[in-house]
């Protein structure tokens, strides 16, 4: 049976914006700038061969929580995954704000 979650406590740097990510086991994106990478199958197994940047392209709120969508844009695969407190709020809002006129418009 394939564990659907594997913690993995690893620190990188941000393929988008550069910035240095210490990770906390749970860490996917970076708290910058919300872009990550296509690394996984089932969260934290590294088994995914696409590794393309994942754009995150919406954001919700829901059940008190807020949760980001991200796009690969290799191959086109959704994820979705929720925030931390170590996440930018400010591009959180301006997310949010992009896709509130995209809607609009």
């Amino acid at each position: 049976m394939v564990k659907m979650f594997q913690k993995r406590i690893e620190n990188f740097a941000c393929k988008n914006c550069g910035a240095k990510v210490k990770g906390s086991g749970y860490t996917n994106h970076c708290p910058q700038c919300l872009w990550s990478k296509h690394v996984d199958i089932n969260p934290g197994d590294r088994a995914e061969k696409c590794e393309g940047q994942m754009e995150p392209i919406h954001v919700e709120y829901r059940k008190g929580e807020y949760i980001l969508t991200h796009k690969c844009l290799i191959c086109g695969q959704t994820r979705k995954c929720k925030t931390s407190p170590e996440d930018s709020i400010e591009t959180l809002a301006k997310l949010s704000e992009s896709l509130a006129k995209k809607a609009l418009s």
